[in-house]
């Protein structure tokens, strides 16, 4: 039986949240050198797949504002007159922040939807 020189203790089940400094950094250190993804994913105790995302989001620009922007929508929800509601039964009107309305029918793609409405907030 060959003697163990390192023993490694790796504790799950517990959620940990990273600060977005904390992600930059961790990112950072791992695109010090070359085949650095595995030893930096290991040192924080992180799966190089973790990395690999966040690299990704970092080159994209979005890793920073994981939780700095996160904002809460206003909904108002308001009943037509009867007739003008028989008009419009069915239609939905998305407000932006800018003020641009998006008004979609009731059996639009949510995925297209979200696509569009997209777009429109990147430009």
């Amino acid at each position: 039986m060959s003697k163990v020189s390192r023993l490694e203790v790796i504790q799950s089940g517990a959620r940990r949240r990273w600060s977005a400094e904390e992600k930059g950094r961790i990112v950072a250190e791992s695109e010090s050198g070359p085949r650095q993804v595995s030893a930096t994913a290991r040192r924080y105790g992180l799966l190089p797949s973790q990395l690999f995302t966040w690299r990704r989001l970092a080159r994209e620009g979005r890793l920073a504002g994981d939780e700095d922007n996160i904002a809460f929508a206003r909904a108002v929800i308001a009943h037509s007159p009867p007739s003008v509601a028989s008009s419009s039964s069915g239609r939905m009107e998305i407000v932006l922040t800018d003020g641009m309305r998006v008004i979609v029918d009731k059996d639009v793609d949510a995925d297209a939807l979200a696509r569009v409405i997209s777009a429109i907030l990147r430009q």
